[in-house]
């Protein structure tokens, strides 16, 4: 029997390993060209459950031989870098700092489809109210027309606080989403970047605050295309995890990631050269990137910036109001010209994206940054 017990350690340690090994697979698959392999660099999307699985062995080994749970801690100890991107520790602050900027990035699902509630629309209401000094919007719309939904004239009466603002359609169709962004600083120039999508797009700003010009991109990179249909093949895996199911289910939903990924993968490497030839010292990237913090795009976006949940934010994080809410896919990045005061998200029922708001000081604290705004003031 003691032989037979010990032989059940060693292969619980030997599948402990292995799932150790798949949790730096997936950790460091950011570092797979999804151009080059598209499916393997898709791996990243399961790094949250290998996760799991490695949390549950720590508390296995801390019951049945708490030596071991060295080798959970081992797998958490090489991957400490990413793991701060799903779940970061970070002490709270206490309302909106003084002097700071606030920054609102919200994919906005067209003004959740521009209905309205007792003659009012929910998602305006709240970027209204939300005191935000500039807002970045992906899928923005409004119509000259309408009367029963949203309607352009509306939009302009609720944002009139905002008296700088840019709205361009993207896309190479014709039919892409637009990008808004409403601003209480002037707003210098605004231009689209050039790469491939048939839908979505990036924006560049030019914001003058204070004596300090921002260079601000907008971004709602490539969408996974993914239809009610394959949200509910998802949802089936979870309830009822049956081999032929899942083997279809993930099948299906890994194709269509997988060729996203590659398109996004692209459009990441457009974006890092903007950023890197910026004409300003001060940077500032947010939108909606369709992408988990362990993929490819993330990485190459990322680069020497600062992720605003990482730096400033606690908790999980979640960004996508589906998938059962797991899935952080808007962000804040921001370079060394700024320091990170405050991040939060509120899920808020109106979009299939929560919001996401942002504080940020200048470290250079020289500049009186409120002076060239114009609108309410604090």
């Amino acid at each position: 029997m003691k032989h037979i017990g010990r032989l059940a350690l060693f292969l619980c340690l030997a599948v402990n390993a292995f799932f150790i090994g798949m949790l730096l697979l997936t950790a460091y698959s950011p570092y797979i060209n999804p151009e080059v392999h598209p499916v393997q660099s898709c791996l990243g999307l399961t790094f949250p459950i290998f996760l799991v699985i490695n949390f549950c062995f720590l508390i296995f080994w801390l019951i049945v031989r708490y030596r071991f749970a060295l080798v959970p801690l081992l797998g958490f100890l090489l991957c400490y870098p990413q793991l701060r991107t799903y779940m970061p520790v970070n002490p709270g602050t206490a309302g909106q700092p003084e002097n700071s900027i606030k920054l609102l990035s919200y994919n906005i699902m067209s003004f959740g489809n521009m209905k309205k509630e007792n003659g009012q629309n929910p998602i305006l209401n709240y970027i209204k109210n939300s005191n935000a000094d500039i807002v970045c919007m992906q899928e923005y719309a409004g119509s000259e027309t309408a009367k029963i939904h949203l309607s352009n004239k509306e939009i302009r009466q609720a944002l009139k606080d905002y008296p700088y603002h840019n709205i361009k359609q993207v896309g190479k169709t014709g039919a892409g989403s637009q990008l808004a962004c409403y601003s209480k600083f002037p707003i210098l120039s605004a231009r689209m970047l050039d790469y491939r999508s048939n839908y979505n797009g990036s924006m560049v700003y030019e914001i003058k605050i204070g004596k300090d010009t921002v260079l601000l991109i907008n971004n709602h990179l490539e969408s996974n295309k993914l239809t009610r249909e394959d949200k509910v093949v998802y949802e089936d895996m979870l309830k009822d995890p049956k081999a032929g199911k899942v083997k279809s289910g993930v099948r299906q939903l890994v194709n269509k990631l997988a060729e996203a990924s590659s398109i996004r993968s692209a459009q990441a490497r457009t974006i890092a050269q903007e950023i890197a030839h910026s004409p300003y010292p001060s940077v500032i990237v947010c939108g909606d990137f369709n992408d988990m913090p362990s993929s490819y795009t993330y990485r190459a976006m990322k680069g020497d910036l600062h992720d605003g949940f990482k730096d400033c934010g606690s908790g999980y994080g979640g960004t996508f109001r589906h998938f059962k809410g797991l899935l952080r896919i808007d962000y804040m990045f921001y370079n060394d010209a700024f320091s990170g005061e405050r991040y939060y998200t509120l899920d808020v029922p109106y979009s299939d994206h929560k919001p996401v708001l942002m504080d940020f000081s200048f470290r250079s604290g020289e500049t009186d940054h409120g002076s060239g705004k114009t609108g309410s003031e604090r």
